[in-house]
């Protein structure tokens, strides 16, 4: 159960087209698949497996909260 009082970010209608979908989820599949792999630095992998999953998860809803922002402006 989500919290009224605190707006997903991943909510809301579809704002991108088939192709960013498709771009997005490929593009973050392929970052986080890149981060797993045993690097020196730990920081750089956490950040690449959060900004990944980010773009997969952005693709396979559909909405960007982002584009959303710079439409409703």
């Amino acid at each position: 159960m989500s919290d009224p009082m605190i707006p997903s970010l991943f909510e809301g209608e579809t704002n991108l087209t088939t192709t960013e979908r498709a771009v997005s989820v490929v593009l973050g599949l392929g970052i986080a698949a890149a981060a797993a792999q045993p690097r020196p630095n730990k920081f750089l992998s956490l950040a690449a497996l959060v900004i990944g999953a980010g773009l997969a998860i952005r693709g396979a809803t559909g909405h960007c909260p982002v584009k959303q922002i710079n439409h409703t402006a």
